[in-house]
């Protein structure tokens, strides 16, 4: 069963009121997916071109969403035993660009909460961990990308082919069942193997015969 519930993440008495509400629907609260987040890439550039109110509304996002979402979560699932606090960061938050300044510092925020909420309430069993998706074709990507910057992911990857939506899914899945029961703290990086590779790999690879 589901319950349909409209949010808005920037508020704080709007997160808490989707908490209550998943609460008094189902009457106790286990996991919790912090899968929100995002800047304008029109006005999220580099350092001396960034939009720093475009800042203050990607921390609101990303950041404070977290901590909403979390502060309010925790209660209910330390009554509940115990619970998996699963957060969306971003590989952003590993690596520098030359552009979306915004968007990795705010990124590298979530997962700096995560390790902290681990630590906090991990006594009462409440884990909680963060995914790092990678290029992940979702309807926002390939609109705003261009067919040669997609194709440039995909060559970065040590995959053959980007990210979809189903495989961050299922990575959250894994996070939420009891399958992932010793694993807090985490940051899991789901890119397809495109941050772990030295930038040289893909041109080394075209030089191999066959």
């Amino acid at each position: 069963r589901a319950l349909p519930v409209t949010v808005d993440v920037t508020d704080e008495g709007s997160v808490a009121g989707m908490v209550d509400a998943a609460v008094g629907e189902f009457g106790a609260l286990h996991v919790l997916c912090n899968h929100v987040g995002g800047t304008d890439p029109r006005k999220d550039l580099d350092l001396l071109r960034m939009d720093m109110d475009e800042f203050g509304r990607a921390v609101d996002r990303n950041v404070r969403s977290t901590l909403w979402g979390a502060r309010y979560a925790v209660p209910h699932m330390i009554r509940a035993g115990g619970g998996s606090i699963i957060n969306t960061a971003s590989v952003a938050a590993l690596v520098g660009d030359v552009l979306q300044t915004s968007y990795g510092a705010v990124k590298a925020a979530v997962v700096s909460i995560t390790k902290s909420v681990a630590v906090q309430y991990g006594p009462q069993n409440v884990r909680c961990n963060a995914i790092a998706p990678g290029a992940v074709m979702t309807p926002a990507l390939e609109k705003n990308l261009p067919e040669d910057v997609i194709e440039a992911l995909k060559r970065g990857n040590a995959l053959p082919y980007l990210g979809a939506p189903e495989d961050i899914g299922h990575t959250m899945v894994f996070l939420a069942s009891d399958e992932s029961r010793y694993l807090t703290g985490q940051l899991l990086v789901v890119d397809g193997g495109m941050t772990m590779q030295s930038s040289a790999a893909p041109g080394r690879r075209a030089m191999l015969p066959g």
